[in-house]
């Protein structure tokens, strides 16, 4: 069985899913709209003060066209523009939890302080 999905071929839905959630920062995006939703972009940036603009918005438009989150644009000025997860992106939470908490559990193999302390929203 193979899945045809952007121009792309895939042997399985795991290699689909790894290609729309795979990368740099989509995992901690979607955990961040897990936690807090809808959000600003200058709220993520906020949250996630390692990736730059950017980078930022160029994964936000990827999860948006796997339609992972949806983007609303509301017309005012100056510009507001809110991001949210998708029905299909909620879905992710165990996925993310699981990768999450595997994450914590990794970084203690290796003695690694795990700061459990919650992100500031």
């Amino acid at each position: 069985m193979s899945i045809h999905y952007k121009e792309k071929v895939f042997f399985n839905g795991k290699d689909l899913a790894l290609s729309v959630i795979g990368g740099r920062w989509k995992i901690a995006i979607i955990w961040c709209l897990l936690h807090q939703s809808p959000l600003r972009l200058s709220e993520m940036q906020r949250i996630l003060p390692q990736v730059n603009q950017r980078m930022l918005i160029r994964q936000l438009r990827e999860l948006e066209e796997d339609k992972v989150i949806t983007r609303t644009v509301y017309p005012v000025v100056p510009p507001k523009v809110e991001y949210q997860l998708s029905e299909i992106g909620l879905r992710l939470e165990p996925v993310v939890t699981s990768i999450c908490d595997w994450g914590d559990d990794f970084a203690e193999v290796f003695g690694e302080q795990v700061d459990k302390v919650p992100i500031e929203y």
